[in-house]
This record gives structure tokens, C-alpha cells and sequence, in this order.
């Protein structure tokens, strides 16, 4: 069996493979907590929410992917295994059973604040290593950013 070998020095190898593979851990985390929550949310605004959390769904996958690609492509290969989501994640866990429309949208606000911060975190690692890394992260930080505050305006006033 062969490995993937990168051009990086191995110490940047490192600094960048471990913020790839926490952001993508928060990634695939972050797309089940968006579609835990659209299966449950009830109340008046179902309908917006649940369409906007299938946008959140989309992205976290896209990025997800694009993650799991630039980890390889630099030698390191990507776990998003269930259980290393589940270890590895910085999500909180979303509640069981049906979520109001107010609570779904404090979940999702919660749940995008948290993989922001960390990703932002990861991009303070990882800049000035490698360019090409931390322009993935800013392209997420970028999108996540935008559904954070679009929900949190979803219960403004």
C-alpha cells in the first residue's frame, strides 16, 4: 500500500493536518445537528427554518468534502467516522424529541457559533504555514459566518 506524500515540511504537515481534520469533525457534525433539527423543528415558522437549515446541511457537506480532499492531498488521510465525530466534535448536543421554531433557531445559532470559533482558532494556526489551507478555512468561516447571522435574525425582535 502506498501513502500520500506532500510537498510540506512534516511539521507543517502536522499543524495542518490536525486543524483539517478538527474542522472537518465540526463539518459533518455540524450537518447532522442541521438535519436533526429539520426533521424536528415545529411551530409557526417550520416551513422558512426547515428550508434553512437544509441550506446550512449543504454547505457543511460541500465544505466537509473539500476538507476531507485538502487533508488527503497533503498527505494526511481524513477521518469522519462516526465515532470520531462524536468524540471529536466541539458541537453541544442538540435535544431530543420536537424543537420549537425559537429553539431550533438558538440551536443553530449555538451550533455555527461553535464551529466559527473554532475554526477561526485553526486559522490562526494555520496561516502562516500554509496558504492554501487556511484560504479552505476562510472560504468556511466565510459561509458559516453568513447562516449564523441569517439565524440569528431569525429571531431578532
Amino acid at each position: 500500500m502506498s501513502t500520500v506524500r506532500s510537498t510540506l515540511p512534516d511539521t507543517t504537515r502536522k499543524i495542518v493536518g490536525e486543524a483539517l481534520q478538527g474542522a472537518l469533525v465540526d463539518l459533518v457534525d455540524l450537518s447532522l445537528v442541521a438535519k436533526q433539527t429539520h426533521w424536528n423543528v415545529v411551530g409557526p415558522r417550520f416551513r422558512s427554518i426547515h428550508l434553512q437549515l437544509d441550506d446550512v446541511v449543504a454547505t457543511a457537506r460541500a465544505h466537509s468534502d473539500t476538507v476531507a480532499e485538502r487533508s488527503a492531498a497533503v498527505g494526511v488521510p481524513p477521518d469522519g467516522r462516526a465515532g470520531t465525530v462524536a468524540a471529536g466534535s466541539g458541537i453541544a448536543k442538540v435535544p431530543d424529541g420536537w424543537l420549537r421554531d425559537g429553539d431550533a433557531v438558538r440551536t443553530m445559532v449555538d451550533a455555527l457559533g461553535a464551529v466559527i470559533v473554532r475554526t477561526r482558532e485553526r486559522l490562526d494556526e494555520v496561516g502562516p504555514v500554509d496558504s492554501v489551507s487556511e484560504d479552505v478555512l476562510i472560504q468556511i468561516t466565510r459561509d458559516l459566518e453568513k447562516h449564523h447571522w441569517m439565524f440569528q435574525a431569525e429571531n431578532a425582535g
